[in-house]
């Protein structure tokens, strides 16, 4: 076990790299399963969720090679389904993902239920009516999705929500059928659409990348393929935040505005502002944060639910009351409790909806991380507190954000990784 102690009230200063998007990197690891031919990926992060899913992979005979610091070769010629590793399954919720990749290639194969995030309800019904709608059958017990793809068929699938897995599942295996595929009320997010530009480089084609409706004409035979995955854009966001609500002037480089836009209106709307270069954007301090009457979470080109929780902490120092509304998920509020233990004015509402006020001179506690962004939102809290913190549970930092304290360190954070005895 391991535990972060961290040294609030220093100002960062200095340049932070943002990594590969997690959120792009398991779907196109899923999608190699397509093709019997070499994949190149590029600019993989070095993250727990991802060694999670190339585990997943290699279990079924994947031959993975890493040829570079974030790059790696993989191919998928001798797959096994019945040799998974199922403890792995149950650990990463991304392993969804393979629902679709799987059906693709093999008639019948059975998937245990995934993992991940405790943060609420993430029901897989609508994977299921798209997958069935494309000819795949789905049965399930307690633990245990057995399916059958022998009938798999091209045909216009409208989602029953704009589910981002669900979205990414379709567009796999429609990229095997040769006839056209029509999906409607597809995801947007930056990270579907990178997928969706992996596929074509497989030999899939594509129109509508970027919409709600995606027409796939796909080829049972894909190849091989080069591909670098795109920067991290709820990375980018977490470390643009820190920098606002510590007031420290630092630079976040690799930072893509244009999957920032509404998180960086709303951090206008808080008193903040910007110097936006070509492959950066540096935080502006702002003399005084003014609270928001309501910042809501949101489907894409929405705020993300992903950075509710920095923004959460950002409201701590602002003036006056914000309401926060998640209005995706219901378990991303369990970091209140331990802002509350540092001294943060906070209440919770409903499961969607809490209201901070600030600003409050935070104050180092002993803390957990529930959830991969509760972990990085409370470092933020532990940052910009009096005191010391120590923050246990940093599993779930480490399976989204890469050596996330050496990072920190350089831009001047007094944070260290301690072993426990």
């Amino acid at each position: 076990m391991e535990y972060f102690e961290i040294q609030g009230g220093k100002k960062l200063k200095g340049e932070i790299d943002v990594r590969g998007s997690k959120n792009a990197t398991t779907p196109i690891l899923a999608a190699t399963l397509l093709t019997k031919k070499e994949c190149i990926l590029s600019n993989i992060p070095l993250i727990e969720d991802v060694f999670r899913m190339i585990e997943i992979l290699q279990s079924m005979g994947v031959e993975v090679r890493r040829i570079g610091e974030r790059k790696i070769s993989v191919k998928a010629e001798n797959v096994d389904p019945e040799k998974i590793d199922v403890e792995k399954v149950k650990q990463l919720r991304s392993s969804i993902l393979l629902l679709g990749s799987l059906s693709a290639r093999f008639d019948k194969f059975k998937l245990y239920h995934p993992g991940g995030c405790v943060i609420g309800a993430r029901p897989v019904g609508t994977h299921f009516d798209a997958l069935q709608k494309m000819g795949v059958e789905i049965s399930q017990t307690d633990h245990v999705y057995s399916v059958n793809a022998k009938k798999r068929k091209a045909n216009k699938v409208v989602l029953q929500e704009m589910s981002v897995t669900a979205t990414e599942n379709a567009m796999m295996l429609a990229s095997v059928l040769p006839e056209k595929t029509v999906i409607k009320i597809c995801a947007t997010e930056p990270h579907v659409e990178d997928l969706g530009r992996f596929l074509i480089s497989l030999g899939a084609k594509i129109k509508g990348l970027g919409t709600h409706t995606l027409e796939i004409t796909g080829m049972p035979n894909l190849h091989g393929a080069k591909h670098t995955v795109i920067p991290d854009a709820n990375e980018a966001a977490t470390f643009l935040i820190m920098g606002v609500a510590t007031n420290s002037p630092i630079r976040v480089k690799n930072a893509i505005e244009d999957h920032l836009d509404l998180v960086l209106e709303k951090l206008r709307e808080f008193g903040a502002d910007f110097k936006i270069g070509k492959d950066y954007i540096e935080v502006v301090p702002a003399k005084k944060l003014q609270a928001l009457a309501k910042i809501d979470m949101r489907t894409y080109p929405g705020v993300p639910s992903d950075v509710q929780a920095p923004f959460g902490v950002l409201a701590t120092q602002a003036q006056g009351s914000t309401l926060i509304f998640d209005t995706i998920f219901e378990g991303r509020f369990n970091y209140l409790s331990e802002l509350e233990k540092m001294r943060a004015q906070v209440k919770l509402l409903n499961p969607h909806q809490a209201i901070i006020t600030g600003p409050t001179q935070l104050k180092g506690s002993e803390i957990k991380s529930f959830d991969l962004r509760a972990g990085a939102s409370l470092i933020i809290a532990a940052l910009i507190a009096k005191g010391q913190t120590t923050m246990q549970d940093i599993y779930q930092v480490d399976r989204g954000y890469e050596k996330i304290e050496e990072r920190l360190q350089k831009i001047g954070a007094d944070i260290r990784r301690v072993k426990s005895s």
